[in-house]
């Protein structure tokens, strides 16, 4: 067996699919299991924002965070999860992320933020992509 062989085995492992499913949803999981635990700080940083009614937001973006993580983790419409928190993780880089309005001392932390959401929103979009049966051309 060649090396690239091992590799090609080890790499898709049934075990690696579902730890970077995993990895992909632990921050969405993080977050609306916080949120649920801490519903006034969620309603809070909602507030932070300048967006209302936040309850209703906050209660909306726990449940979406949880939903759509599962549907990803479950492999039940598995695409569908993937897109709701590919927009949702977009939106939220817009809005929480704006490192061109920040001042400088937080600039760059703020930049760091809103383009790691990116590399999120990529990896959602190429689960819903595989998951829609995508094909390189």
């Amino acid at each position: 067996m060649t090396v690239q062989h091992a590799l090609q085995n080890a790499g898709t492992a049934p075990w690696v699919q579902t730890l970077a499913l995993l990895c992909l949803c632990a921050a969405y999981l993080q977050g609306g299991i916080g949120k649920a635990r801490n519903f006034a700080g969620a309603v809070a940083e909602v507030r932070s924002l300048g967006l209302a009614p936040a309850a209703p937001i906050a209660a909306a973006t726990l449940v979406l965070q949880l939903s759509a993580s599962a549907l990803i983790l479950s492999g039940w419409y598995r695409w569908l999860g993937a897109l709701a928190l590919a927009g949702f993780t977009a939106l939220a880089a817009l809005l929480a992320d704006r490192f061109w309005a920040a001042p400088p001392a937080e600039r760059q932390r703020s930049a760091n933020a809103f383009f790691e959401h990116w590399g999120l929103v990529g990896g959602m979009l190429l689960v819903a992509w595989h998951d829609l049966g995508g094909r390189h051309v």
